[in-house]
């Protein structure tokens, strides 16, 4: 059996390169081409193909993939909520054209799977802010969360349409200590653990009492490799899955984080990311990811700390 070759389209964002580096140590690294609009990322370099791509050229990367013999493509490439309000227009020409064409190339080159990530950014003020539901009220409020709500509907549509096998993941705000968040409104949980190393105290952009879904990012590439492994007849919605593992404020992780340092502060200075969070749910109902394909996180907010903090105290 001829074995999937996989590219990535965004390798050098927050979850671009650790995806890379998973996918590259399950499936072999020369299964696995690695494409960024920039020079490769660090973390990246030497270990596996890599190419400079940019995900708006159709035509560069329908070569790539003739070239390359590639079957499976996660499409990674986008800008976040709080990048996306500042470029509204820009942000909907990123993110909805580079999927697009490549839902086209999908349909036309016969491959495999396409993965795409969704966000909680799909879901608004009017929806359930309490354990929100897989199917329910949608009002997104960002152009970020626009565009992600649309590329859900665009990839159930040609699924139904040419049998295109598409599959997506609302992610919640991803932690993680090996690269760099991406613009986001949840980027504060990354932040906080930077600062409360180097200088003992952090000022929050968001008020103390802000609940919103997070993960770590160990918990996130695991998800996503283990829904685009699933069986086909195991994935049940061609929209996106709800995806959670834990809940927080900015106070609570600043109160994690004392355990290890006990002198941490934090203070709060809310800006216009705060009007971003208050339309997202305070946590996350994934029950349909589940009961479909076995979801099942493995970090809380403290085992998170321990080892974001392990880990960049050795950087």
């Amino acid at each position: 059996m001829k074995k999937d070759k996989i590219l990535i389209v965004g390798a050098g964002g927050q979850i671009g390169v650790e995806l890379t580096l998973a996918l590259r140590n399950a499936y072999g690294a020369d299964n696995v081409v690695a494409t960024d609009i920039r020079e490769a990322h660090p973390l990246l370099k030497d270990s596996g193909p890599y190419a400079m791509l940019n995900a708006m050229d159709a035509a560069a990367t329908l070569e790539l993939i003739k070239k390359e013999g590639i079957t499976q493509v996660y499409l990674l490439a986008a800008l976040l909520s709080a990048t996306g309000e500042k470029e509204p227009k820009r942000a909907w020409e990123i993110n909805m054209q580079g999927l697009l064409q490549l839902l086209d190339i999908g349909v036309q080159e016969k491959l495999s799977k396409i993965y795409w990530p969704s966000s909680i950014a799909v879901f608004g003020s009017t929806t359930p802010h309490q354990n929100t539901p897989q199917e329910t009220v949608i009002e997104p409020r960002t152009v970020y969360g626009i565009s992600k709500y649309a590329g859900e509907l665009w990839c159930q549509y040609y699924h139904q349409r040419w049998g295109l096998d598409v599959r997506s993941l609302r992610y919640p705000g991803l932690i993680s200590w090996k690269s760099a968040p991406g613009g986001g409104t949840t980027d504060y949980a990354v932040e906080i653990y930077h600062e409360a190393l180097k200088h003992k105290k952090y000022t929050c952009f968001l008020k103390e009492d802000t609940y919103l879904p997070m993960m770590y990012m160990d918990d996130a590439i695991r998800g996503t490799i283990e829904l685009v492994d699933a069986p086909a007849d195991q994935i049940k919605t061609r929209m996106a899955y709800n995806l959670s593992a834990m809940s927080f404020s900015p106070r609570e992780i600043a109160d994690s984080i004392r355990v290890h340092i006990p002198e941490f502060t934090i203070d709060y200075a809310p800006d216009f990311r705060q009007q971003i969070a208050d339309g997202w749910p305070d946590s996350i109902d994934d029950t349909a990811a589940r009961e479909h394909w076995n979801w099942k996180p493995r970090f809380d907010l403290a085992a998170m700390t321990t080892d974001m903090l392990r880990n960049l105290s050795r950087m």
